[in-house]
């Protein structure tokens, strides 16, 4: 084992994740990773099977005395969101993802680290492992392309399943079990652009970079900035003062992750570069005081590009691009009036990138109430038919709605509290999870989600917690040990 993880405890699981680092498998490409679980699972002597989409089970008796107990299902997700700092060279396709130990966490050299849900596939390649375990038994669930759109999970057929009782272990605050989730869907917006043949002044590239990120979901709720939204926000205002001619504008790459840095390239007199460089940094200067408290980091720059300069859009096309971007909402749209802390609704404005003839914006909402969702999606439609613009909003997938009575979440619940001496916490997430997917193709399924405790997930500042690990392995192994 690599001396980085040497050490930690469960070795088992570690073992497995030091080389799940190893194997590139961000969405869409987890082939490889599938491969090897197939490997470890022949290896083992298990029975397996891979459905045409990539997803994996495997399976694996009872241990002696217990062949004839309920089965469980172990499930977690093969992809990873692939996020990493500008200044950072790492393909993600090829490389490895280079992970270190500051003091009691695990996290990588500024990409995202790959524990969501890279523990939780290690704890069931552990398990599949590990001899010593008492259990009914087990199939191990590995989909692909959860980060994406949950599609892995959408496309599972009838009969690939046995079980009734699921363990999810994609969650990502130990000690807390979510019983519950959000819906969501994306909408896709085309907004034409014409641009000018004639152009003049040099140009210049206007970026807002160090800001946070995060997920989508989990994250929506801690007031972090929008680097799409807040560029908006700088250009809407700056073309009150100033003749700029916008030539294009990047910003997010992730549908489920906000936006960390984005940048707009543009044509100015030079004459009046010190006067909207200055313009900008006061601006800038009041977006910092209202989020000083959450994006310590944010920052901007304003530079002369070396850059062959393209052709800027038109002065209606420029219009009418910063208006949908600074009105199309993102945020927290409302919170749950029965559960304290949760929210309920909120989208994301996720990404920004201009082709020669047209930009594309991609928005991500979510609710836990179908109808809130709905209307979320057709406010976002509305004001992007009012800027001429086309909209695709494909399904969605379903929310998870909590079972309080379940007998899982009983049996559970006893067995955290016999093992820390002291109850979890139950709650619902403001996120996909794949057990709403499941419950719907698979009615009747007793589902609980739980894991160890990971910061940050689908940024570079990702982290997970190695105590954590250890406590929710312990958990994990001991509720296997329940008859069922």
């Amino acid at each position: 084992m690599s001396s980085i993880l040497k050490g930690l405890s469960p070795s088992l699981l570690w073992k497995h994740f030091e080389q799940i680092l190893e194997i590139p498998h961000c969405s869409g490409n987890e082939e490889a990773f599938g491969d090897y679980i197939i490997s470890v699972a022949e290896r083992l002597n298990l029975a397996w099977n891979r459905d045409k989409v990539g997803n994996v089970v495997v399976e694996k008796k009872g241990s002696p005395g217990h062949d004839n107990a309920e089965g469980v299902i172990l499930q977690g997700h093969l992809d990873m969101v692939g996020e990493k700092n500008s200044d950072v060279a790492h393909d993600f396709d090829k490389d490895p993802i280079e992970a270190e130990v500051k003091g009691e966490w695990i996290q990588a050299k500024g990409t995202t680290l790959g524990s969501d849900n890279g523990i939780g596939v290690a704890a069931s390649l552990a398990i599949m492992e590990d001899e010593t375990l008492v259990h009914g038994p087990l199939e191990f669930l590995f989909t692909v392309d959860e980060e994406t759109g949950l599609t892995g999970a959408t496309q599972i057929e009838p009969g690939f399943l046995k079980g009734k009782k699921l363990l999810n272990l994609d969650s990502e605050e130990e000690g807390e079990f979510t019983i519950g989730c959000a819906g969501g869907g994306d909408s896709e917006i085309t907004l034409p652009i014409e641009r000018k043949k004639d152009s003049g002044g040099a140009l210049y590239r206007l970026k807002l970079s160090g800001f946070r990120g995060g997920h989508s979901g989990i994250d929506i709720n801690q007031g972090r900035g929008n680097a799409i939204k807040l560029l908006a926000r700088l250009l809407w205002q700056a073309s009150k003062e100033f003749p700029f001619e916008l030539v294009s504008m990047e910003g997010g790459n992730k549908r489920n992750a906000i936006a960390r840095e984005t940048w707009a390239d543009l044509l100015l007199d030079p004459e009046q570069e010190q006067g909207f460089s200055a313009f900008i940094q006061k601006d800038f200067e009041k977006i910092q005081f209202e989020y000083k408290a959450v994006e310590k980091d944010a920052a901007f720059s304003f530079e002369k590009s070396s850059e062959e300069a393209g052709e800027p859009l038109s002065v209606e096309s420029q219009t009418k691009l910063i208006n949908l971007l600074f009105t199309l909402p993102h945020g927290v749209l409302a919170m749950h009036p029965e559960m304290e802390g949760l929210v309920e609704t909120s989208t994301n404005m996720a990404i920004i990138h201009t082709h020669p003839d047209h930009a594309q914006i991609i928005c991500s909402s979510r609710s836990s109430v179908s109808s809130a969702l709905e209307a979320t999606r057709n406010t976002i439609a509305s004001l992007s038919e009012l800027a001429g613009a086309n909209v695709s909003q494909p399904e969605g997938y379903p929310g998870w709605t909590p079972d309080l009575q379940s007998p899982l979440l009983k049996t559970l619940k006893d067995v955290y509290k016999k093992t820390f001496q002291k109850e979890p916490e139950v709650g619902a997430i403001h996120a996909g999870l794949e057990c709403g997917i499941i419950g719907e193709k698979f009615p009747g399924m007793d589902m609980i989600s739980f894991g160890p405790t990971i910061e940050n997930p689908h940024s570079p500042d990702e982290k997970v917690h190695t105590g954590s690990v250890e406590k929710f392995w312990k958990f994990l192994t001991a509720v296997l040990e329940e008859p069922g």
